[in-house]
């Protein structure tokens, strides 16, 4: 028998927004950042160097391979991965630290950090972020230019093999081009509608 829950009692939740390369995550996150929307936002750990316009310690924690090593090794991350060739990692104090002070936390994965995250935290809410169709996946990585025709190469196929694990996720989004509020208003009504449930999710880490 489940336990009965506190209906006036809101548990904070531990929030996942995954998909492919290019669909939109940070786009979505910053989106949700200047609505003012009540949540903590992760700040992932990588040790690839910065692109332009990128800030440490808002869009990442830019360290060396030395420093994640030892976060790794000592345990300091929640998650971590190799992506396309670069370390990435969450910080698990960060997310404790929030948690316990009632924030809904949200990060943004790659589609094997949001399984390691369901292992780990089988409370989590997992969001799988969609694009309308390959051909303007390609398009976006195209127009980010950030990558060489290799690396697009090398992207698109690790995108179809993404998309095929939707499955494994509690919910899709679609993300269509030039409509992010309507993105970010579903996101939303996602997070509400969990903290509806008679049966609340109770994140433990």
């Amino acid at each position: 028998m489940q336990e009965t829950s506190n209906p006036s009692q809101r548990y904070p939740l531990l929030i996942v927004v995954s998909g492919p390369a290019g669909v939109g995550k940070d786009s979505l996150l910053k989106w949700m950042r200047r609505q003012q929307h009540t949540f903590h936002f992760v700040v992932t750990v990588t040790d690839r160097p910065p692109r332009p316009g990128e800030t440490h310690g808002v869009d990442y924690f830019f360290v060396s391979t030395e420093e994640f090593a030892r976060m790794k090794r000592e345990g300091e991350l929640l998650e971590h991965a190799v992506v396309y060739g670069q370390h990435k990692g969450i910080p698990k104090q960060q997310v404790k630290d929030a948690l316990a002070s009632g924030h809904d936390v949200i990060m943004r994965l790659d589609v094997q950090g949001a399984a390691t995250i369901r292992q780990v935290v089988p409370q989590a809410v997992l969001i799988f972020l969609a694009p309308p169709s390959e051909e303007e996946l390609a398009q976006r990585l195209c127009r980010r230019g950030a990558d060489s025709a290799e690396q697009m190469a090398i992207r698109l196929n690790q995108a179809r093999e993404e998309m095929r694990r939707i499955d494994e996720f509690d919910y899709v989004v679609v993300n269509h081009e030039g409509e992010l509020d309507r993105v970010v208003a579903q996101v939303a009504a996602i997070i509400e509608a969990e903290h509806c449930r008679v049966h609340p999710r109770r994140v433990r880490l």
